[in-house]
């Protein structure tokens, strides 16, 4: 015979399954949401069509210019005057700045006149000697020849006294524009060491690049050619290549040798700045209507590349073509329409 359970047992009991039920309920419930929030990873694919596959070689260089001319005067001296501002256009041969010449013309007689008399001492000293060229004492040679040594120093210091005043004025070597100008005024001191003045010639510019051994062997006169200035980066500008270095650039790291693009006649040169810098983009080959991917599914292995085609499992090997920064040429192996993955 069984026993009688008490009543208050009984509610226990019941309570205690309620609560193991809703224990229960909830845990599925999280689990349940926990593993919503737990989505498969996203498998990138590709379909294989037919495109342009491009060998392409980017370069960072600037922007430079033929005639650029940079100038100081040849000696220091006091700032007479300066003839041109910034900006203005000028000619081959314009004055563009002068130095006082009181101090330099002084300088010129004097050393004209050191000559003369060193000239005039040498022509007594071999006059004395004329009759002894045979017998010539060891006295008379002496003198002779502290007598030429003079004039020729003389010379030499009349050379550069005539050199300083002819270059106490500054003229411009060619056409163009006066990229700079010296904040002095008249009456200032100016060393021979300070740039002054500079003019440039804007329809000399062109966009200058360093390329290295491995470079500068792919590139030909005939290399299509674009360049993009970090001033302007959604503005594309052709060009041609002008020249090749045949030897390394003077004080560069490495085998680097100079490419110098002149730009075509469309592009505007008047935006062009000497000093801006940018990129240009040399196409080196090119091949149009080919099977194409992009790099990152063709992988490499021991047996040599491979796509994974219709499943990240099915490894198919290929043979592949002109490879580009982005894209690679598939010869063999898959077909149009057949879908990559990842």
């Amino acid at each position: 015979m069984k026993k009688a359970v008490p009543g208050f047992i009984k509610k226990f009991l019941t309570k205690k399954k309620i609560i193991v039920g809703i224990i229960l309920l909830l845990v599925v419930g999280l689990l349940t949401r926990g593993f919503g929030l737990i989505k498969p990873k996203d498998v990138a694919t590709y379909t294989v069509s037919s495109g342009t596959v491009r060998e392409e070689i980017v370069i960072s260089g600037e922007v430079m210019a033929e005639k650029d001319s940079a100038m100081n005067f040849g000696t220091s001296g006091k700032l007479d005057w300066v003839g041109v501002t910034e900006g203005q256009q000028v000619y081959k041969g314009q004055a563009l700045m002068k130095l006082d010449t009181d101090v330099l013309n002084s300088a010129f007689e004097s050393a004209k006149s050191t000559l003369r008399g060193a000239e005039a001492n040498v022509q007594y000293v071999l006059d004395t000697v004329k009759d002894h060229k045979s017998d010539e004492t060891y006295l008379q040679k002496t003198t002779r020849t502290t007598a030429e040594v003079a004039k020729d120093n003389a010379y030499e210091a009349y050379k550069i006294a005539e050199e300083n005043l002819k270059n106490s004025t500054l003229y411009a070597p060619f056409n163009g524009i006066v990229a700079f100008v010296a904040s002095v005024a008249p009456g200032e001191n100016v060393f021979y060491t300070d740039q002054v003045v500079e003019v440039v010639d804007p329809s000399t510019i062109y966009f200058s690049v360093l390329a290295d051994q491995t470079e500068i062997i792919k590139l030909n006169r005939e290399s299509k050619t674009e360049i993009i200035l970090d001033a302007y980066p959604n503005q594309t500008l052709t060009g041609k290549i002008a020249f090749l270095g045949i030897t390394p650039q003077s004080g560069s790291t490495g085998s680097l040798y100079k490419v110098k693009i002149v730009l075509d006649q469309a592009s505007d040169l008047v935006q062009m700045r000497v000093g801006m810098t940018g990129d240009v983009k040399f196409l080196i080959k090119e091949k149009t209507n080919v099977l194409n991917v992009p790099v990152k599914y063709v992988s490499t292995d021991k047996n040599g590349k491979y796509v994974l085609v219709g499943s990240p499992k099915n490894k198919v090997y290929v043979e592949t073509g002109l490879e580009g920064e982005d894209d690679i040429e598939i010869v063999s192996g898959v077909k149009e329409g057949d879908v990559l993955f990842d």
